[in-house]
């Protein structure tokens, strides 16, 4: 699974185990040169460099949404590579919102359950695909009551980042569980308060980074944690309930929003939580992502909100140069 935005309870409805891959950090992207240009983010090219070691192997099926250009181009290239080919699905998210795009979506979602249900020669029922959205739309209530209660929470964030990411592999009743202990973790809480925005709060030093400068993750706007603040549907028509659910996150690059929603977006996340300062951790060559940095920043620094842009290698460790960024920008606060 190659995230951004994907069906969850379509997958588990049809009996498969989702799990997401964002890179993994840490994988050496040289293999993937052959195949993919080396200029492009490492989040693709680290994907493909671990499925060529033999990373995947034990995978059924991997789904690659158009999150970017460079994702669509990886999973149009996946079925025809060793170690083994995979069967590739590749769904489409509207660049839109509405009800055009959610029944777009509601259709996309509806083919992809059609084409698992070839491979496996079995298809969940409408009973069966509801009961898999209700359930996910309770881990989506624990995840939002995480991503809220943050600014309470004494873990440090290498911890809260753990249990809150751990919704990007386990099954929505251990998520709750591991979410309900999160939540049980409050108390005197003291730090600086900060924005994280981006693609992945990766490398690992990163968080590690940041909790050594006695600094608090408040507000988080990453594309694989607060952009998934997904809403319950409200049809009981299952396809199009899924689609209602993964269509209601905040705006994002990976989905097209209008810069000015997403600008108004991460200005108010600011506001709201008492954010001093934002830093914006992206890939390098991170188109969605680039494009929208310039007119971010402008507008979190006229809001008072001092901004760091860290780029991001996630087949390389953090540098002690971006500890040294991180620290000046934190030195610089009034």
């Amino acid at each position: 699974m190659l995230p951004v935005h994907h069906p969850r309870a379509l997958w588990r409805a049809h009996g498969y185990l989702p799990v997401e891959v964002w890179g993994p950090p840490g994988t050496d992207a040289t293999p993937a040169g052959a195949h993919l240009q080396p200029f492009l983010c490492s989040i693709p090219r680290c994907g493909l460099a671990f499925h060529l070691a033999g990373g995947l192997r034990d995978v059924d099926v991997v789904v690659v949404p158009h999150a970017c250009d460079a994702l669509q181009g990886l999973g149009s290239i996946l079925t025809d590579l060793p170690p083994r080919p995979l069967p590739a699905l590749t769904p489409y998210l509207p660049r839109a919102t509405g009800e055009v795009a959610v029944a777009f979506l509601a259709a996309e979602i509806a083919t992809l359950s059609t084409r698992l249900a070839e491979g496996s020669q079995r298809g969940p029922t409408a009973d069966d695909l509801l009961a898999a959205a209700l359930d996910e739309e309770a881990a989506d209530a624990a995840f939002r009551a995480l991503l809220d209660a943050r600014p309470r929470i004494s873990l440090s964030n290498a911890a809260f980042y753990e249990a809150v990411r751990s919704r990007e592999y386990l099954p929505p009743a251990e998520f709750r569980a591991v979410a309900e202990v999160a939540l049980a973790a409050t108390g005197p809480v003291d730090g600086i308060p900060v924005l994280l925005s981006g693609i992945v709060p990766e490398p690992a030093g990163l968080l590690a980074c940041l909790d050594r400068h006695g600094v608090r993750v408040v507000a988080d706007d990453t594309a694989c944690v607060g952009r998934r603040r997904y809403a319950p549907g409200t049809s009981t028509e299952p396809f199009r309930r899924m689609a209602e659910a993964l269509g209601s996150g905040p705006p994002d690059t990976t989905r097209g929003s209008p810069l000015s929603e997403r600008v108004a977006y991460v200005v108010a996340l600011a506001a709201q939580t008492g954010a001093r300062a934002a830093l914006l951790a992206i890939p390098g060559s991170c188109d969605p992502e680039l494009f929208a940095l310039p007119v971010l920043r402008q507008a979190l620094e006229a809001a008072g909100v001092r901004t760091l842009h860290l780029e991001t290698d996630l087949s390389m460790p953090f540098t002690a140069q971006a500890d040294t960024r991180v620290e000046a920008l934190l030195e610089s606060l009034p």
